[in-house]
């Protein structure tokens, strides 16, 4: 059986960002060591039952590194303790703020090899409309310091169609994050929730417009190509060799394990999730069921969102059969328009098909 991806959820965020409607919340440092002691404890069950191995383990949020590099490297250390096999992928988010050297020779030291870290924006005005905490400086001295330590796989975070955001003040941006080595870029369209201040308050800012959005997408696109960085998936980019392995399960619809509150998992065909409630976490409560997953619906919208797209060659190693005639029938209109491509290999999005993504699956699936 194939190595499985393990996900942690650090419920904790200092404060609450604008655009944010992940489960998070301030949280006391009792609860922090709290939820360390629950969390490691439901690890080491959960990998004694599975009787697997995993080849990733990614900690997110919230805000992980607001947990203390103590607490991060005791959940590691579990992890791979008889669990994790010893190429993993170990990645830790962290916010910025208040990291020093300290903290990154405790994660390094204990196994972590790749960090994640909440740009969003190089522009100190528009980090402020976004809820950050520190500034510019700030961010460019913590990204040295952890490479000072030994971490070269670092992944920063930018957002696309922000508040006051222009083509200029994007490429400010991207050149800050060229200029610092950084191997991979994940960057993400903002997306009003309903339950974040920005939705509730929306007509308060000066959101670029969808074509303005689509500009600097491609904008973007260009320009990370242009030094390297090169497009593997929707909103992700990477130099060759550092496309993140725990998200790539994901996209190739593979097993992964989800702990914590608001976490989802992917095992043995199922899908099962905790409820967004600390309490309920903490109270040892099951996880939900959430029905059947991995059928070829599910599969083929996964690959779409990478470059690579959908393969017959894995289409018939996984179920089978072909990708079915019909889908390549009702792609042909977004093929002449060139939204996608068609090879021999099989289907798959272009660069302008990305930013009608959601419009073409739901029409070809």
């Amino acid at each position: 059986m194939k190595n499985i991806g393990l996900y942690l959820h650090i419920p904790f965020c200092r404060s609450k960002c604008p655009y944010c409607d992940f489960y998070s919340f301030s949280g006391k440092e009792n609860q922090k060591n709290d939820y360390t002691k629950a969390l490691n404890d439901r690890i080491l069950s959960s990998i004694s039952a599975l009787q697997r191995k995993g080849d990733t383990l990614y900690i997110g949020g919230g805000t992980p590194s607001v947990l203390g590099a103590e607490n991060l490297a005791t959940l590691v250390k579990t992890c791979k303790s008889g669990f994790l096999t010893d190429n993993a992928e170990i990645t830790v988010e962290c916010n910025p703020k208040g990291l020093n050297e300290d903290f990154f020779k405790i994660l390094h030291d204990c196994g972590v090899n790749r960090i994640s870290m909440g740009l969003q924006s190089a522009i100190d005005s528009e980090r402020r409309v976004l809820g950050r905490l520190s500034d510019r400086n700030q961010v460019e001295n913590v990204v040295k310091t952890a490479q000072k330590v030994g971490f070269e796989n670092i992944t920063l975070d930018v957002m696309l169609g922000i508040p006051n955001q222009t083509e200029k003040s994007l490429n400010e941006t991207l050149d800050f994050c060229i200029s610092l080595g950084i191997p991979h870029i994940s960057a993400y369209m903002l997306k009003l929730e309903e339950n974040t201040h920005f939705y509730k308050n929306q007509h308060k800012y000066n959101f670029p417009d969808d074509d303005l959005t689509a500009d600097l997408y491609l904008q973007m696109c260009e320009v990370l190509e242009n030094n390297g960085i090169m497009q593997y998936e929707i909103s992700n980019f990477s130099k060759q060799g550092f496309e993140s392995q725990h998200n790539l399960k994901y996209w190739h619809c593979e097993e992964y394990l989800g702990l914590g509150p608001s976490a989802h998992s992917f095992l043995n065909g199922k899908r099962f999730y905790f409820d967004r409630d600390f309490k309920s976490f903490m109270n040892g409560n099951s996880p939900i069921e959430d029905g059947i997953g991995g059928d070829f619906t599910e599969y083929a919208m996964l690959e779409l969102r990478l470059t690579e797209g959908l393969s017959e060659n894995k289409v018939f190693g996984r179920f089978g059969h072909s990708i079915p005639k019909e889908i390549y029938d009702k792609s042909k209109i977004f093929i002449d328009n060139e939204y996608m491509i068609e090879s021999e290999n099989g289907l798959a999005l272009t660069r302008k098909g990305f930013l009608m993504s959601n419009t073409i699956l739901a029409e070809i699936l």
